[in-house]
């Protein structure tokens, strides 16, 4: 195991680029949509799923990047995955009618989940426990400056210039994190092409699905994701429409939700070193239930003042930062020799439920609040029952510390 490459700023940095990808690509372009459905000529349901196509763009890819990554190295992957990202960011940036778009943002995905598979099998290759606890909240801090002024940035891309200039932002900041990747990571993993593909990838699974913990950790996983992209998806519409805000103020309005993100990540790396993964797990499990307790009254209420609603939304994704990257480190820690399939098993779970939250929010707006944060409310509640279960679901969790490491 590298743990020593667990110091270097530079390679934690990279990774959390890594980890940002997605939301690069999904925030910054979020101000563009309304432009966009007015210049392509569609609908704004249909120029929501911008979102949701390229989150399952991410799901269908995470597979064959997990698989490959544990045959033939990380890095390898890395660059192809980055490759089909430009190249399919190229065809977004010009395209000229709706299907085009939503057909190059599938590709993008797909190209984009190397990205994040990869970067959360470099932690477990290098640490694991409370290491890999306090190196995920330090990659989520990362990642979670993108939220915060991707969208005010967008908004002020496509007022400065036009829809157009987000997407090609996004080509010119892959470009930029290809040359963070050749500068600063290292190969981390010994690649074992010694089996077929399809045995190999038969084993990892049935690897996977024997732990109990890993299976658990992936239920608490893999919910929160359809909330808060439900949210993603109408927030364009939900505060422009609904409550009124111009574009520019809603760029400032979405980094809040941004800035949740990066106290939680910032809270939770102060956490991680003086209490257990399990606890904070706990925690994590606790807020999410406060937040969407109180969306559940506001969806039947059907009305709500804008910082009722907004600030559940923060708060959800406050505790987005606590909850998921210490139940991924619950989740990974049993199996380090397969990390980049039991990466992409996680990823894939999060993003094909994260991408279905996507559409499905796009799809059933309809211009009222109950329908905009509806299923932020459902997702948060399901994920505290399933919590709860443990006991039979799991028990005996554990996530080892830095004294066990010299076990893998």
């Amino acid at each position: 195991m590298n743990v020593h490459l667990a110091q270097p700023r530079r390679f934690i940095i990279t990774l959390g680029l890594l980890t940002a990808v997605a939301a690069l690509t999904v925030d910054i372009s979020l101000p563009a949509i309304p432009a966009m459905v007015d210049a392509l000529s569609t609908s704004l349901s249909r120029g929501q799923q911008i979102v949701g196509v390229f989150m399952f763009g991410m799901a269908i890819g995470q597979i064959p990047a997990g698989l490959a990554a544990d045959r033939f190295g990380r890095l390898p992957i890395i660059y192809v995955g980055m490759g089909i990202f430009l190249l399919s960011g190229i065809v977004a940036a010009a395209s000229n009618n709706i299907e085009l778009m939503l057909a190059a943002r599938l590709v993008q995905g797909f190209g984009a989940a190397s990205a994040i598979v990869i970067s959360r099998a470099i932690v477990r290759d290098i640490s694991s426990g409370r290491e890999a606890a306090r190196l995920m909240s330090l990659m989520t801090m990362i990642f979670t400056a993108v939220p915060v002024i991707a969208p005010t940035i967008g908004a002020l891309l496509v007022a400065g210039w036009s829809w157009r200039a987000p997407f090609i932002t996004i080509i010119v900041c892959g470009l930029i994190l290809l040359f963070g990747i050749r500068s600063n990571l290292v190969e981390t993993h010994t690649p074992d092409a010694s089996e077929h593909p399809l045995r190999q990838l038969h084993g990892s699974f049935r690897e996977y699905f024997s732990h109990r913990q890993s299976v658990f950790a992936l239920l608490l996983l893999v919910l929160s994701p359809a909330g808060y992209m439900s949210i993603i998806a109408v927030s364009a519409a939900l505060t422009v429409e609904i409550y009124g805000f111009s574009i520019r103020q809603y760029g400032f309005i979405f980094a809040c939700a941004g800035l949740s993100i990066l106290a939680g990540s910032t809270f939770n790396r102060w956490l991680v070193m003086r209490f257990d993964v399990l606890q904070l797990v706990k925690l994590g499990v606790a807020l999410i239930f406060t937040a969407s307790a109180q969306l559940v009254v506001i969806a039947w209420l059907d009305e709500a003042p804008f910082w009722w609603v907004w600030s559940c939304v923060c708060l959800y994704m406050f505790t987005i930062a606590i909850l998921m990257s210490n139940t991924t480190v619950l989740a990974l820690d049993p199996l380090p020799r397969i990390a980049g399939v039991a990466s992409s098993i996680l990823g894939t779970s999060q993003n094909l439920v994260g991408a279905g939250g996507a559409m499905l929010g796009a799809l059933i707006y309809d211009g009222s609040v109950r329908n905009a944060v509806i299923i932020m409310a459902a997702t948060g509640t399901i994920t505290a029952g399933i919590f709860l279960m443990h006991p039979l679901l799991a028990p005996g969790l554990h996530a080892r510390h830095k004294a066990e490491l010299a076990s893998d």
